[in-house]
């Protein structure tokens, strides 16, 4: 025990190898997170007693749907498949839908050491270029995997979808299936999109037993697509990124990940089985794990409110604005050049969704009530919620929600979940999530810290990202890293955080930086150990058009202490090294930063970006104090610089 007078002492109790070795930032992350990744003696045997196929004998008791044309649509890099579609239309419109997820529940029974493992883990990991899965890889990639050309076991949801888009009917059931097509995203999107194209029209030809369903597929989103319009639920364009490395496992890029109609029709079919699954629950008064978003709290819609209005615009809905009036002000915003701007401020302003046994809704899809039930074998509430269907579908009670088996299994009816453990694993789950979306985080910090270490001296074009009280975050144009200008690093002025407005705003020159503004940096520091990159101001603000009319000159009554301010002037282009001569304003070659491509994650699927919504990262959360002090303000009805502190200088990556 250190005291006053004696040093802390430690104890070396693993060696990981090299600082900078390829994986380093994965294996650091794993143990600075307690993300369980070894598996115990206990799940090695059950899992080795597993058989390697599916036996016959697991085969009986189940509906046959192998003749059935289902096929699996993922990622390119996808390595478990845990979910395929089958579409059909209905004589009097509208669609059938099957939507096929892998019964892991066959194979991880209650209280067993595979099931207790996988409630520690409660959820895979997903690193770049490494999974750290919630079940092992025999299961997760081998037998409860839907690989193309196999039998495999499967819960399925069979929907009855009608011409307005609405789900009208449902059943559960246990069946066996066989993948008639291991498709991609950008394959199905050629195909339905393209098939005119030389790449187009071979891929038809490849797959043209699976073609007419593909095209069943499509017709069931334009129908889906347009009832989530008229259902208001929220469509935010955010961008994701992925890391490509190169054959040493060294970073060669960071790239958005596009999306395109396949990803949508995916994500929409998986939204239909989720729906029709909470819907199960609640009728049957099971206790389950619902997926919970809140609406926003009444401190983050003032603070937005405040933001907006200075703006000229106004959010709907009075106290409780629904996910249709979010959506409604996003599409009125659409067309104007701060409209990245407007839509990050309010998807800061909604809440993270939660699990729990309490069916709560779900603000930003605009559902009344909302499950998980797609993936099992890398999240464990959807597991809990398979167990809880088949209690029904082997209770013995008549139900038109199910199909039972010929000889129910008393063992599957019996469920052993009350409202108090549901009520743990909820909170269980739910850390479980944030802290795998914590650790993954941080990896990419570490990754994009390395790959930026080698350009220290370069000069980029970027976007302010956020403004907290000591600075500005700034988005490197092209290659979508994050750094800090430091309001001690400025100089000329004394500046003043307006939260109410997202921006510092000088005393004396009236210089501002607005949350949108372009700005042109230099990268001086990159930190690894603390994973903070800074950078220096080389050019004043460009303020987008839309925002011009909102920046004010701060009269006497707002001015107060601050920090000092640049007086530099003019906008040099894209990206320079040092000693390198950039251009001038109007001259050739001056680059200015790329617009933000529509793109989600290969993880979580576009429409619930806000479901599997991201832990707060550091800088999130300064923004939210942020957010808290223009509440605060507002309610005094003080002016923007006169109740903000004075920031306090850091030192360089602190």
């Amino acid at each position: 025990q250190p005291t006053v007078r004696t040093q802390p002492l430690g104890k070396v109790v693993e060696v990981l190898g090299e600082h900078m070795a390829p994986g380093m930032e994965i294996d650091v992350a794993i143990r600075s997170y307690d993300i369980p990744h070894s598996w115990p003696p206990a799940v090695g045997e059950q899992t080795a007693a597993i058989p390697e196929e599916v036996t016959e004998k697991d085969k009986v008791n189940r509906k046959d749907i192998r003749n059935l044309r289902l096929v699996t649509i993922d990622d390119e890099t996808a390595r478990d498949f845990d979910d395929a579609v089958y579409c059909e239309p209905r004589a009097r419109g509208g669609y059938r839908l099957l939507v096929a997820i892998a019964d892991v529940s066959h194979y991880v029974r209650p209280g067993t050491p595979l099931d207790e493992e996988a409630v520690n883990r409660s959820t895979s990991v997903y690193f770049p270029d490494h999974v750290v899965p919630m079940l092992p890889e025999k299961l997760s990639n081998g037998l409860c995997s839907l690989n193309p050309g196999v039998d495999r076991l499967c819960m399925v949801a069979d929907m009855t979808v009608s011409a307005a888009g609405n789900i009208s009917s449902y059943s559960f059931y246990q069946a066996v299936m066989f993948s008639h097509a291991r498709l991609t995203y950008n394959k199905v999107s050629t195909m339905l999109e393209h098939p005119d194209t030389e790449q187009g029209y071979k891929l038809c030809e490849q797959y043209a037993n699976v073609l007419p369903q593909l095209h069943n597929l499509y017709g069931l989103y334009q129908l889906l697509r347009k009832a989530r319009t008229e259902r208001g639920a929220i469509d935010f364009e955010t961008t994701e990124t992925k890391i490509v490395f190169d054959a040493d496992r060294k970073i060669e890029e960071i790239v958005p990940v596009q999306r395109n109609d396949a990803h949508k029709i995916i994500e929409e079919c998986m939204l239909c089985a989720n729906v029709a699954t909470a819907r199960f629950l609640k009728k049957h008064k099971l206790p389950a794990l619902y997926r919970v978003h809140d609406g926003p709290s009444e401190e983050r819609l003032n603070a937005v409110r405040l933001f907006l209005g200075e703006l000229g615009l106004q959010l709907g809905g009075g106290d409780s604005p629904t996910s249709a009036d979010y959506q409604e002000l996003l599409n009125s915003i659409k067309d104007r050049s701060d409209a990245n701007v407007i839509q990050t401020v309010m998807l800061r302003s909604l809440s993270q969704a939660v699990y729990s046994p309490e069916e709560g809704g779900h603000f930003g899809l605009g559902y009344a009530g909302y499950a998980h039930f797609t993936s099992p074998i890398r999240r464990y509430p959807d597991l809990i919620n398979h167990r809880a269907i088949k209690s029904v579908i082997h209770g013995g009670q008549p139900s038109k929600d199910v199909v039972p088996p010929p000889k129910p299994d008393p063992e599957l009816a019996e469920y052993p979940y009350d409202m108090a453990r549901m009520e743990q694993l909820g909170e269980h789950t739910s850390m479980a999530e944030r802290r795998a979306d914590d650790a993954t985080r941080d990896v990419m910090a570490w990754l994009k810290c390395e790959y930026l270490s080698d350009h220290v001296g370069e000069e980029y074009d970027g976007v302010i990202a956020s403004v907290v009280p000591f600075g500005f975050f700034v988005e490197l144009s092209g290659v979508y890293i994050e750094g800090l200008v430091h309001v001690s690093t400025l100089s000329g002025d004394f500046f003043h955080h307006d939260s109410a407005k997202h921006r510092l705003i000088g005393e004396r020159t009236a210089m501002s930086f607005r949350l949108g503004d372009e700005v042109r940096v230099k990268v001086v520091r990159v930190g690894m150990e603390d994973r903070k990159i800074d950078l220096e101001l080389i050019s004043e603000p460009v303020h987008r058009q839309a925002d011009r009319d909102a920046l004010k000159v701060p009269d006497k009554g707002e001015r107060g202490k601050g920090k000092r301010g640049p007086g530099k002037g003019g906008k040099p282009p894209g990206r320079t090294k040092p000693g390198q001569k950039s251009a001038s304003p109007g001259e050739p070659g001056l680059k200015r930063p790329r617009k933000r491509p529509a793109s989600a994650s290969s993880k979580k699927k576009g429409p619930e970006a806000f479901d599997d919504n991201e832990t707060p990262s550091a800088r999130d959360e300064l923004v939210a104090k942020a957010a808290k002090l223009a509440l605060k303000k507002g309610k005094k009805g003080s002016g923007a610089g006169k109740d903000d502190k004075k920031a306090k200088p850091r030192k360089s990556g602190k």
